[in-house]
């Protein structure tokens, strides 16, 4: 019936297997849990109780294969035909997760997107960009979801039918950056796979410190660019990714290079204080891909 697939990495993941594990068990359904570390830096030795518990399985990989890689493994390796991904650092809103996915999990091959929430009390100083960011940006209503749905699709708690895996699967070639699942979700809307957003979120509890944050960030954006280069992802799929377009066409790039290396110290004191701005933080990120373009670094 249903693969638990959780790619582990540097977290502790036996909370969140347990929670899995306690519904899959209450919704009386046949399961699987399968997670496999990508080689972590960090040893979590909980982690390891995850062989205890019935129908679960957790598995280090003697070397990092990258986030692409990882999630195609867990799928390769899942027994039944529906799988639920789930990242490591995420624990269901209530005990209905599992029950909540089961009436869609029928015979027709579809991806199936509950969505994300983070708390609502602020986190410190250190992490508030990203709590912000993903509270404003990613926690986003089955609703807005819906309008769409292609772009809507975060990977980090979603169901898809084994067959449509297997023909749109995370593509392996590309760097080990970020936009991995960006680049999904497009594959999928080109393969006219449907999605179809309901409200069954997870908790994000994995909110990055600010240098972190800013770091993935600009490693997103060189993977942006690489999958525009190289003609993976259509230039208009993204909203900065079309504005980068249109500053291209226009000429702007060189200028707005030039601003980004002027102003950047000031972006990111805004962006690393107490009350950073989204708008900042988008011009920041025009700036950054345009310094790229004329650079070739930041």
């Amino acid at each position: 019936m249903l693969s638990i697939l959780i790619p582990v990495y540097n977290y502790e993941a036996f909370p969140l297997v347990c929670e899995v594990q306690q519904q899959a068990t209450k919704a009386g359904i046949a399961f699987e849990i399968l997670c496999f570390d990508d080689a972590s830096t960090q040893r979590y030795t909980n982690n390891d109780k995850i062989n205890g518990l019935e129908h679960a399985r957790y598995e280090i990989l003697e070397a990092n294969i990258g986030r692409s890689k990882i999630r195609n493994l867990l799928a390769k390796t899942a027994r039944y035909n529906w799988l639920l991904f789930l990242d490591t650092d995420v624990l269901p809103k209530n005990k209905k997760l599992i029950s909540n996915y089961l009436p869609y999990l029928d015979s027709e091959p579809k991806v199936v997107n509950g969505g994300i929430l983070y708390q609502v009390i602020r986190p410190d100083k250190r992490r508030v960009f990203r709590w912000l960011y993903g509270r404003k940006r990613e926690a986003l209503s089955a609703k807005k979801r819906r309008k769409n749905p292609y772009l809507s699709l975060l990977t980090l708690n979603f169901a898809i039918h084994k067959s449509i895996f297997n023909k749109v699967a995370f593509n392996e070639e590309i760097p080990n950056l970020r936009h991995e699942d960006t680049l999904f979700s497009y594959d999928l809307m080109q393969a006219q796979i449907p999605i179809i957003h309901i409200k069954n979120p997870v908790y994000h509890l994995g909110i990055d410190v600010f240098q972190t944050a800013i770091r993935k960030e600009n490693e997103s954006l060189i993977a942006l660019k690489f999958l525009t280069d190289h003609k993976l992802l259509a230039p208009n799929y993204l909203r900065i990714s079309k504005l980068f377009d249109l500053l291209k066409k226009l000429h702007l790039v060189g200028l707005f290079a030039v601003m980004h290396r002027a102003t950047r110290s000031v972006l990111l004191a805004n962006l690393s204080s107490a009350y950073p701005s989204l708008r900042i933080f988008d011009l920041y990120r025009i700036g950054y891909l345009c310094n790229l373009e004329k650079n070739g670094n930041v």
